[in-house]
């Protein structure tokens, strides 16, 4: 496979699962309760969206490629709430076994619960820093000094919000299968076997993760609001009026920022092993170990799932070597 098609793989951490996408197939794999892998392949279909030109350019192409890997994410999520929840994958004792399952009140469930997390998000590490820094203002703090303790607040929420839910004892298990997930894409990536006893020798940090992306997200923020002018429509309006006109200004600025954190990673996955590139990325790999646990067994073959569902779709399609075998199941309807 050439280095460059390298770039095109990632995955994501999920309940008791992993995601996987390739050029033009993702696939989830996921231990039901009755301990079996369950996988469900799906060819990557262009949108509309996806076929516009313009946002394949540096720069723009990161907010829509974070856009399709939440749209991936919530597909992975509904399979593995599915899985879990099917009557089909119940373990023999439970008493679920058997009953029947109501999947629009699942998909309601999920779809609430992401539309909160992502305004609780939002509200916690933007709008909250900007509310408890602005009192500074009454100090005789400067605006780009102020905007500077807003992005380490951001930082500090953010690191420290990681690092609670990590201590969840159900958090822990998906971040062993994000371990997992890293462990099996630098196998492929150094060229060795997709087997349990080759994943396991890999690291547990990738430079293209979801944390480092975000802490080069703040990172950049850091660099680029610090010197945003705190107060465009002037100092002395009201202290809410302020907090949220500079919140709005933010929101409008991300995208931005988010192209600009994306092309970074692209350039350290493209030079992961420069000495340079390590240093630049040092903060996001050590980010990583609040992100990741050391996976068993059970978690790689779950991952290898995943990944090998992917890489033998894309060999289907190139017409290339052949298939490793895997039990693959539909997404349950």
């Amino acid at each position: 496979m050439p280095k460059g098609e390298y770039l095109q793989y990632g995955g994501q951490a999920i309940i008791e699962g992993v995601m996987m996408r390739s050029p033009h197939w993702f696939a989830v794999a996921c231990r039901a309760p009755n301990k079996q892998i369950i996988v469900h392949t799906e060819h990557l279909e262009k949108t509309w969206v996806g076929r516009q030109k313009w946002l394949k350019w540096p720069f723009f192409r990161g907010s829509f490629a974070l856009l399709e890997t939440m749209g991936l994410g919530v597909k992975a999520m509904r399979f593995a709430s599915r899985v879990q929840m099917d009557p089909m994958y119940a373990e023999e004792t439970s008493e679920e076994a058997g009953k029947p399952m109501n999947t629009k009140v699942q998909d309601l469930a999920i779809g609430s619960t992401l539309v909160f997390s992502l305004g609780m998000g939002v509200l916690i590490f933007n709008y909250l820093p900007n509310l408890l820094s602005e009192s500074l203002r009454s100090q005789g703090f400067s605006g780009t000094l102020i905007n500077f303790i807003t992005e380490v607040i951001k930082i500090a929420l953010f690191l420290g919000y990681m690092y609670a839910i990590g201590r969840l004892p159900d958090i822990q298990r998906v971040f062993q299968y994000h371990g997992a997930e890293h462990k099996a894409i630098n196998a492929m990536e150094a060229n060795r076997p997709l087997t349990v006893e080759e994943t396991a020798v890999q690291t547990r940090l990738h430079p293209r993760c979801g944390t480092s992306f975000a802490i080069v997200v703040l990172l950049v923020s850091m660099v680029i609001f610090t010197f945003v002018p705190r107060y465009p429509f002037g100092e002395k309006l009201p202290y809410l009026y302020n907090v949220t006109a500079r919140f709005f200004v933010e929101m409008l600025v991300l995208p931005i920022i988010s192209g600009i954190a994306y092309e970074i990673i692209r350039i350290a996955g493209k030079f992961k092993n420069s000495a340079a590139v390590q240093a630049l990325l040092w903060p996001g790999l050590m980010s990583q170990y609040l992100t990741t646990r050391e996976p068993d067994a059970e978690h790689m073959e779950v991952a290898l799932a995943a990944l090998q569902a992917v890489v033998n779709e894309e060999l289907k399609e190139t017409g290339g070597g052949e298939d490793i075998a895997l039990e693959s199941a539909p997404l349950p309807a």
